[in-house]
């Protein structure tokens, strides 16, 4: 209804979603959701607008998970971080940018858990930013939670010295080498 100001987006358990005002018991310790969705609605194509109510969601929603995640050890922060990267964001879905990749058999084949305090392989060199990449599989460190993920490298472009990254999880990353290579986050088997 556009003669309605400062909606807001609402998900249920059940898993439906509604618009409404804003709720007035939203206890006010909690960050602001992001008001008034609708004002640019009006000169903005649906699939625009959806995707801008998406982004003030997911905005929001780490909002509150990290309000939440001070009360955490460094540990269950980290646990909560990969508990949220586990699924799509709103936009992610809403846009269809992100796609699931299932995780190839390699993977469990190689006899190496998909996440390590310590590397197996040994570090990426100069010599092996080439065509020889491609395909190779490879741990990636993550100084967030200090821990090495078991990751392929689906491809290399030598002029741009960037990478795709496939992870474990499915997940594709793309990775300028030069900046993985200086800082030695990467080992290869």
């Amino acid at each position: 209804d556009p003669e309605r100001d400062n909606l807001c987006l609402y998900g249920h358990k059940d898993g439906t979603w509604s618009v409404d005002l804003p709720a007035e018991d939203v206890p006010p310790e909690l960050p602001e959701p992001c008001l008034g969705i609708n004002f640019a609605r009006d000169g903005m194509q649906k699939r625009d607008w959806l995707a801008l109510v998406a982004v003030h969601c997911d905005a929001w929603l780490m909002a509150v998970a990290f309000f939440y995640a001070v009360k955490l050890d460094a540990a269950g922060r980290s646990r909560l971080h990969k508990l949220l990267n586990q699924h799509p964001t709103l936009f992610e879905v809403v846009t269809n940018r992100k796609k699931s990749v299932p995780a190839p058999a390699k993977f469990n084949a190689m006899g190496r858990p998909t996440e390590s305090a310590t590397p197996s392989g040994r570090p990426l060199k100069e010599a092996d930013l080439g065509s020889g990449l491609r395909n190779r599989p490879a741990e990636l460190f993550w100084p967030d939670d200090a821990m090495w993920y078991l990751v392929e490298v689906q491809s290399f472009n030598p002029k741009t010295r960037q990478a795709k990254i496939l992870y474990a999880s499915g997940e594709v990353e793309d990775l300028d080498m030069d900046e993985i290579l200086r800082d030695q986050h990467m080992c290869l088997f």
